[in-house]
């Protein structure tokens, strides 16, 4: 390890920090977490509307994929800048840049307009879930990790509560924009506290070069990507030259991206984090169990509004069990891991129901009253949270201190990047089985297809067949995943690392 990693670890040892600076610490990365974690729910239910007003359902599927896509981009940036130069400024910027997404958001007058500034607002979002992350691993060691769970489900649970019922009733009875109006006053309280509360937080340091090429090119070639699946079927036939021109063009960026990993100095994603096995496959694990659940919340309000005839508040209120299930999924499985030896268990179980329950929803379709839907609901999204933690922990637990930052942005870029995907899949599924092209609401597209005989039950039968599959991919990956003893302490980590 080099002589500033020896110089920087050592003055900020977490040991040293009592319990009621870590709880402050901690309170400073949750209010940050907030902001991130309530505009992924509090969205979802105002869509529909957003479509409706702007007067552009084509284009709707963006606002959520491109918000994943500058996320996604930049996740990896911000660990590694925050190895280099601490947590604490790179939380800051973090905030601030999405505040002034915020703003841009709330004041957009047109669908491309709105797409842009979420862009931009995913820039800041991208790094405050995989900071608050890291900075819980800062501080506590794997083992111990569990029991700090409850604080971040509090954060999860609020915002999985208040998230979906606040968009439906914004966007039916106020407007859609104070849905991002609201992140203002959050932000600026986050920002005082994690201002203030971080001054203690352990520094980790080791400096890093950005691989600013490397984002630019997973960004084009996911972006091609995402058109292609975007637009495939509807504005183009799948066969068509466009559409396989941005195939081919989405391909070979990927090489160049890939190369560019291999050759750089310092590459976006290091191939020896990859390379490392639990990372590798706890990764791929949450990025299709993550991605597949992004998708679902994006499109089950489509579902409620189109298919069960709900209107924008109940569809919020139809979509809680869903939300919720998460937190209390990833509570049992987090306090389990400090307790258990192997902690890998209660996700592959909950896998298994996530799937089985998803399956049901795929094949009885309209057959499941609304209230049996929400009971599979609850059961897919309890099943899926017990992998969450135990992903998450399992990461951090096979690398090093000072790769903390770099490990904990890799796996969420990926679990963007999976949801991103699977969003656009779902889109695709959606918009092909509907023909929505020129639609400019939800209620003109039910009519539609109506006029046409389109059953719209049998096309989300489609897309929850389409999550079944994603759900199973995360089962694989996740029996795949080796299971390695949790360690103790993460000093007495850090100083064997310093030693080598």
């Amino acid at each position: 390890m080099d002589q500033r990693t020896r110089e920087t670890l050592r003055p900020g040892r977490g040991d040293t920090l009592s319990q009621a600076e870590i709880r402050t610490i901690i309170l400073g990365v949750m209010l940050a977490m907030l902001l991130a974690a309530l505009d992924q729910t509090i969205i979802a239910t105002a869509l529909p509307t957003i479509g409706r007003e702007l007067g552009d359902l084509e284009h709707l599927p963006w606002v959520v994929t491109v918000y994943l896509l500058t996320a996604t981009a930049v996740t990896p940036l911000y660990g590694k800048f925050s190895d280099s130069y601490g947590r604490r400024v790179t939380m800051l910027i973090g905030i601030v840049v999405f505040i002034l997404g915020s703003i841009a958001c709330a004041l957009a007058p047109t669908m491309i307009a709105l797409i842009l500034a979420r862009g931009v607002q995913g820039l800041g979002g991208g790094g405050l879930i995989a900071l608050a992350q890291t900075i819980v691993a800062d501080l506590v060691p794997p083992r111990e990790r569990g029991r700090y769970q409850v604080y971040f489900a509090s954060v999860f649970m609020t915002s999985s509560l208040l998230g979906p019922v606040l968009g439906g009733f914004f966007a039916e009875h106020l407007h859609w924009s104070v849905i991002f109006w609201i992140n203002l006053p959050l932000g600026l309280i986050a920002l005082f506290i994690a201002f203030h509360g971080l001054k203690k937080l352990p520094r980790f340091d080791r400096p890093h070069r950005l691989d600013l090429l490397g984002a630019f090119l997973m960004v084009a070639a996911t972006v091609s990507l995402l058109l292609a699946l975007s637009w495939g079927g509807l504005r183009y036939p799948w066969g068509s030259w466009p559409i396989v021109s941005l195939f081919a063009g989405s391909a070979v960026i990927w090489v160049l991206f890939a190369i560019r990993m291999r050759l750089a100095p310092e590459p976006l994603i290091p191939p020896g984090v990859l390379h490392n096995p639990v990372v590798r496959m706890g990764t791929l694990s949450a990025c299709f169990g993550m991605g597949t659940y992004i998708g679902l919340t994006i499109y089950l309000p489509v579902y409620f509004e189109t298919v069960r005839g709900l209107s924008a508040s109940l569809s919020g209120l139809a979509l809680i069990p869903l939300m919720a299930g998460t937190v209390v999924g990833a509570t049992l499985s987090g306090r389990m891991m400090a307790k258990v030896t192997h902690y890998k268990r209660l996700p592959v179980v909950g896998l298994v129901v996530a799937m089985a329950a998803t399956a049901v929803l795929a094949v009885l379709g309209n057959g499941i009253s609304l209230l049996g839907v929400e009971g599979l609901l609850a059961v897919i999204s309890i099943g899926l949270g017990t992998l969450l933690p135990v992903s998450t922990v399992a990461i951090q637990n096979a690398v090093s201190p000072h790769e903390l930052g770099t490990a904990t942005g890799a796996a969420n870029f990926f679990r963007s990047l999976g949801g991103a995907f699977i969003v656009a899949i779902f889109g695709a599924i959606v918009l092909s089985g509907t023909g929505m092209v020129g639609a400019a609401s939800f209620e003109s597209l039910a009519a539609s297809a109506a006029r046409s005989g389109i059953n719209l039950s049998d096309v989300f039968s489609y897309v929850f067949m389409a999550a079944v599959i994603g759900f199973g991919l995360a089962f694989a990956f996740l029996l795949a995943m080796e299971e390695r003893p949790l360690k103790g302490s993460a000093i007495k980590a850090a100083e064997a690392a310093i030693a080598d």
